[in-house]
């Protein structure tokens, strides 16, 4: 009896992660999928058309585009087979044998059944064609020769999929197939080795994405998000803020736009229950503590600035005025020496077409000069975190050379 038991567990827990229980009519199990696994985030440039692809990668040897993801025969997958679609993201080898590099995450999707692969394929190819060609890829030798990534692959993709843990519960396992399969949480989130993959030592613990640091997230309690609540984990992910705790900008913005927001609550609880039970890293920015820190509150451009400007929607407590998401005081961002997101948050804005116009900040690199966004962004980190960061106007001018704006 216990052994016929344990397998009735583990039935649920793959049913409970391969189907969608509370698919809606509304949205097909395809669409939601697609949602969930952010294809459009990779597959669009500013102002294109969805899916398109012609994005960017610049990585340090060279610059890869993301390509035409819609059934367009010439230019798009339109006449991708079953197993073609399949094998590229369970094996980063797609049609006529050819390999993609890992800035696709097939080593994340490599964990999605054929059943669910299949099911966003239906959905792409139910879309309007789009005829584009992506630029050509520009990467320097031997990274240019995609056939050494059959050695790549050997080394660091895995080409498994998931298996629930009959020790979990049923949505726990779903928690842990969304962020590791579909959600590619450690594609950003998790640092890279000399390889470029995904070091699963410090899986979860924090990386760099250009501009913008990709926080811990791993269950420890200070450098992590251990101590959120799990409401807080899915106000989030759904909303793109958690007062007191974090508040979403850049690419982990764009993640909540396009995909994170889209989810059921259920789904966004199991994500949160799934990450307060990882490993705990205890590396990265730490949270700091609510108090604000009055020491820092002194004369100066810096303070000038922010009440000329920042005040009406920040306050100099860092509450917030119009909106919880405007709050400053214990987030990580104002806690980073190095003011990474802070700069890029300036610089670039946060303008989600989804949220109220009281949750969006304005990007401000057209309006101040280097000098003054050090400034600002020097009072912000001393006066609502306890690094004593200290931004000059050339970190500035290196974030604004590769600014959106």
């Amino acid at each position: 009896m216990k052994y016929f038991q344990r397998a009735l567990g583990l039935l649920a827990s793959c049913l409970a992660v391969s189907v969608h229980a509370s698919e809606t009519p509304a949205m097909s199990k395809g669409e939601y999928l697609t949602r969930a696994a952010d294809c459009v985030a990779c597959h669009v440039v500013p102002g294109g058309k969805p899916f398109a692809g012609g994005l960017e990668f610049k990585l340090p040897f060279g610059s890869l585009y993301s390509p035409n993801i819609t059934p367009d025969k010439e230019t798009g997958i339109g006449n991708w087979t079953d197993d073609e679609f399949v094998d590229a993201l369970q094996k980063g080898v797609g049609k006529d044998g050819k390999h993609y590099y890992p800035a696709f995450p097939y080593t994340s999707y490599t964990l999605m059944s054929r059943e669910d692969i299949l099911a966003i394929k239906g959905y792409l190819f139910s879309l309007e064609p789009v005829r584009q060609a992506p630029p050509e890829n520009k990467l320097s030798f031997p990274f240019n020769q995609r056939w050494g990534m059959m050695f790549w692959n050997m080394i660091f993709a895995s080409n498994e999929r998931f298996v629930p843990d009959p020790k979990q519960s049923a949505e726990w396992n779903r928690g842990a197939y969304l962020v590791q399969g579909p959600g590619h949480c450690g594609e950003c989130h998790t640092p890279r080795n000399l390889f470029q993959a995904m070091s699963t030592g410090r899986s979860l613990a924090g990386a760099e994405l250009g501009n913008w640091q990709a926080y811990n997230i791993s269950s420890d309690s200070q450098y992590g998000i251990g101590a959120w609540p799990e409401e807080a984990i899915v106000s989030y992910l759904s909303k793109g803020y958690a007062a007191g705790f974090g508040g979403a900008g850049g690419p982990m913005a764009d993640a909540v736009e396009h995909s994170l927001r889209w989810l059921d609550p259920a789904d966004l609880k199991a994500i949160a229950v799934f990450l307060k039970s990882t490993p705990a890293r205890a590396e990265g920015i730490a949270r700091p503590a609510m108090a604000v820190n009055d020491a820092a509150l002194q004369k100066g451009l810096g303070m000038k600035l922010f009440n000329d400007t920042c005040v009406a929607c920040h306050r100099l407590d860092g509450s917030g005025r119009q909106s919880p998401a405007g709050g400053l005081a214990g987030l990580k961002t104002v806690n980073d020496p190095s003011g990474r997101n802070l700069v890029a948050t300036l610089l670039e804005g946060h303008t989600p077409l989804a949220s109220r116009a009281d949750q969006r900040m304005p990007y401000f690199a057209r309006s101040y000069s280097d000098a003054e966004l050090a400034a600002v962004s020097t009072f912000v980190l001393r006066r609502f975190g306890q690094s004593n960061g200290e931004i000059k106007p050339e970190d500035v001018a290196k974030n604004r050379a590769s600014a959106l704006h």
